[in-house]
């Protein structure tokens, strides 16, 4: 890896619940010139609730951080690991997570510069350029294995990967930035001119997003948000949805249940192993707004 000479730290979360600020786990590592130099890993107690779903997918739980630090008794540490430094993270939500987690609390947000890895992947690795480029699928690619949903070895296989961009297209870091502001060429001739349902520049290009429960914007406006994002907006829960907004629940139209039926078909789809997000609308308009 002679060409690799740089210096970088990748961060990740996991979240008690649907709401990003309920932060339970924060992992970060740190590279330089194409080694792993250091690593930090903590559980958090967000106090807040734990959904069932999401404690069936990384394994933390309310018991598990019940002498855990909240985030302000760790928020010395963590500025001490990402201010000042160049700070990937894989998919908008780690960034809006820590950022949630820190407005939650009122602390001065942190100070690195920001980086998303899933950008970079997109216009360095063509094949990824339009969907598949979740972390699962980029670290198969390069035959990086790990343990998946738990902070830092989710934080460790990101740095991996970004190396091995690095690598191949003998990028270094600062190059990374200017890299991921520039337009994405979604078709082999190199013209991205094409009427889409999800705007090809957006960062999330390429995702399928639905809507459930009452939200403060209405559907029209919510739907023309997600496009600019470039999220292709349908009306209903699928294997190929892959991010679900959750708004306000009408307990009259729930029949008795405690989640509307597009919730629960999601949570049955992520238990089956389908990549998916659940997010409320709070994240969806932070997400708009990074």
């Amino acid at each position: 890896m002679e060409n690799i000479q740089s210096h970088f730290k990748v961060i990740d979360v996991e979240t008690a619940n649907a709401d990003f600020s309920s932060i339970c786990q924060i992992g970060i590592a740190e590279f330089k010139n194409g080694e792993l130099i250091n690593k930090w890993e903590t559980l958090v107690n967000p106090e807040d609730f734990f959904d069932s779903l999401n404690s069936s997918i990384h394994g933390i739980t309310s018991q598990s951080v019940q002498d855990a630090p909240t985030l302000p008794e760790i928020n010395s540490e963590i500025r001490k690991h990402i201010d000042g430094n160049i700070v990937f993270h894989h998919m908008p939500f780690d960034k809006i997570a820590l950022n949630r987690a820190y407005e939650k609390y009122q602390l001065e947000k942190n100070l690195p510069t920001w980086i998303d890895s899933a950008k970079l992947v997109r216009r360095t690795l063509s094949q990824f350029s339009k969907s598949g480029y979740g972390l699962k699928n980029v670290t198969a690619h390069y035959g990086i294995s790990f343990n998946h949903h738990d902070a830092l070895e989710d934080a460790i296989a990101t740095g991996k990967m970004v190396l091995k961009i690095l690598e191949e297209y003998n990028l270094t870091v600062e190059e990374c930035i200017s890299k991921v502001n520039n337009s994405i060429n979604v078709y082999r001739n190199g013209s991205s001119n094409i009427s889409l349902t999800g705007n090809p520049d957006g960062p999330l290009f390429g995702e399928n997003i639905v809507f459930t429960g009452s939200l403060f914007l209405t559907r029209a406006e919510a739907g023309k948000m997600a496009a600019e994002l470039g999220c292709n907006v349908t009306n209903s829960v699928s294997k190929k949805t892959t991010i679900l907004i959750v708004g306000t629940q009408d307990n009259f139209k729930l029949n008795g249940y405690k989640k509307s039926s597009k919730h629960r078909k999601a949570e049955e789809l992520l238990l089956q192993g389908i990549d998916l997000k659940i997010m409320s609308e709070d994240d969806f308009r932070n997400l708009v707004n990074a």
